[in-house]
């Protein structure tokens, strides 16, 4: 934890023991961004690849697992996270608190307005994410697949939009 030169390490994590949002209660994401936009993080290179986003979708109602299969969650999305920053692809992920505790800003007729809950009112939310590096969208899709493996939901992969450098 804490900050190193080049690597800034942010804990974000969903309220323990609540049953409520994320699928193991405490969302067993760890969060961070590395480098800066002026220099990359020592070991960090500038690459072509593509930057995808691997959704963790959470379904209310869906039982709460037990202490053991939540630690166990943590255990294999903690040794996921280590693969993908080992590989190189790792750029940010980020366990969410429940819907519930989300505001909707929206801006209408020079005036904002804000909205206590979730923009969409619907069952299926998401509870978490990865932000990864990928040549292409298979290997995106093989990432989603360790990720869904072991956070032991379904994950969702988009593409980010490119920006054409001028």
């Amino acid at each position: 934890m804490g900050t190193r030169q080049g690597s800034a390490w942010i804990w974000l994590w969903g309220r323990q023991g609540s049953g409520t949002g994320c699928r193991f209660r405490a969302c067993p994401f760890v969060n961070g961004v590395r480098g800066s936009e002026d220099e990359p993080a020592p070991g960090e290179e500038e690459t072509d690849m593509k930057q995808y986003l691997l959704a963790v979708h959470l379904v209310e109602g869906e039982p709460v697992p037990s202490e053991e299969e939540m630690q166990q969650a943590y255990k294999r999305v903690d040794t996921f996270n280590a693969e993908l920053q080992s590989a190189g692809a790792w750029v940010f992920a980020g366990g969410l608190h429940p819907p519930s505790t989300a505001t909707v800003v929206r801006a209408q007729d020079g005036q904002v307005v804000t909205t206590d809950g979730p923009f969409a009112e619907t069952k299926e939310q998401l509870g978490g994410f990865w932000v990864v590096t990928a040549p292409d969208l298979d290997a995106a899709l093989a990432w989603a697949a360790k990720g869904s493996e072991a956070c032991g939901g379904p994950v969702e992969v988009r593409p980010f939009q490119e920006i054409d450098a001028q």
